[in-house]
């Protein structure tokens, strides 16, 4: 059994912001209490619709923005209780890939500078040792030794991509939060992304937190996944079992969205009504009753308690009746 090395519990951010000149302050709940664990070697996505929480996750696991409530246990630190010197150290451990690599790289900065300079702020490594280790990453995610000294803007965005994930790698940590690592890629670079973290999992033994829109690529990467909606956790299991048999309304209607590549393939996608609720003013009870097929009363009352149903967590009064509906 792998090692478990991140443990949150009821995670929650909340964000004061103004509503207008006139309006006032208001609280925006991105995360309403958010629970998993992330083991080494293991891949959990995170999915859900754009404003459901996901970048707001990644946010606090790697240590950018404090929870507001609920813990985080990374190797095996409460990080509410966590020194100055253990946090430090702990942000070694846990590192990001955004989106845009271009946005993440310094236009003036050479290759080689980005890659030693958390050589620089976390170890005592002399210059000939961070250059060696350096160039050793680079090489490791595909690039050529003359990349080195040149300047972001002369990369494609696969190469800029590779870069972002090797300076990720430079302080060899055990956690890669990869927020939409391949979803700016076209088709036939992604797949070679996919392929070279798949192979830097294996190597390094890494734990990815993936968050991700495109559950075409979820379904080939992850291990787990975790389906999040207006900030709440509503379904999370073994990807092959969510895959097959969505308990969940959201996910369902997720999964009827994502495209088949069999053109004989019967597909029938359901459409939610409605837009995403603000998170300025969350519905009561279940946050997806006002688009939900499946309400009853007690949906609009107070928040589904989470069951284990067929070894997977759902948040849904009606998650046992689901098994009988077709998926889609």
């Amino acid at each position: 059994m792998s090692e478990v090395i991140l443990e949150a519990k009821d995670l929650r951010r909340d964000y004061e912001v103004r509503r207008g000149f006139f309006g006032g302050t208001g609280i925006v709940k991105a995360l309403a209490g958010v629970s998993f664990t992330l083991s080494a070697g293991k891949t959990l996505a995170v999915v859900g619709e754009s404003g459901s929480g996901k970048s707001t996750l990644g946010r606090l696991v790697t240590m950018i923005e404090e929870p507001s409530a609920g813990s985080l246990v990374i190797d095996g630190f409460d990080l509410a209780e966590a020194t100055p010197q253990e946090r430090k150290r702990l942000r070694k451990e846990v590192q990001i890939v955004f989106q845009n690599p271009y946005g993440s790289l310094n236009p003036r900065q050479t290759i080689g500078a980005a890659l030693e300079e958390p050589l620089i702020v976390n170890t005592e490594l002399s210059g000939k040792e961070r250059v060696r280790e350096a160039r050793a990453m680079l090489a490791r995610v595909g690039l050529r030794p003359e990349h080195y000294d040149r300047y972001p803007h002369m990369f494609s965005g696969g190469q800029r991509q590779r870069i972002a994930i090797a300076r990720a790698l430079m302080t060899r940590p055990r956690i890669l939060v990869l927020d939409e690592p391949v979803s700016a890629l076209d088709v036939s670079i992604r797949a070679q992304v996919l392929n070279l973290l798949d192979e830097l999992q294996r190597e390094f033994e890494l734990a990815y937190l993936f968050i991700s829109h495109d559950l075409s690529v979820v379904k080939h990467i992850a291990d787990e996944v975790m389906v999040i909606y207006l900030g709440s956790a509503v379904e999370l299991g073994a990807s092959a079992t969510i895959f097959k048999e969505p308990r969940h309304p959201y996910t369902r209607a997720l999964l009827s969205a994502t495209p088949v590549a069999d053109p004989a393939a019967k597909k029938e996608r359901i459409i939610l009504k409605g837009e995403l609720p603000s998170p300025f003013s969350p519905p009561s009870g279940c946050p997806f009753h006002p688009r939900c097929p499946l309400v009853i009363a007690r949906c609009k009352e107070a928040f589904p308690p989470t069951e284990i149903i067929d070894g997977r967590e759902v948040a849904c009064y009606r998650a046992r009746e689901t098994a009988a509906v077709p998926a889609g």
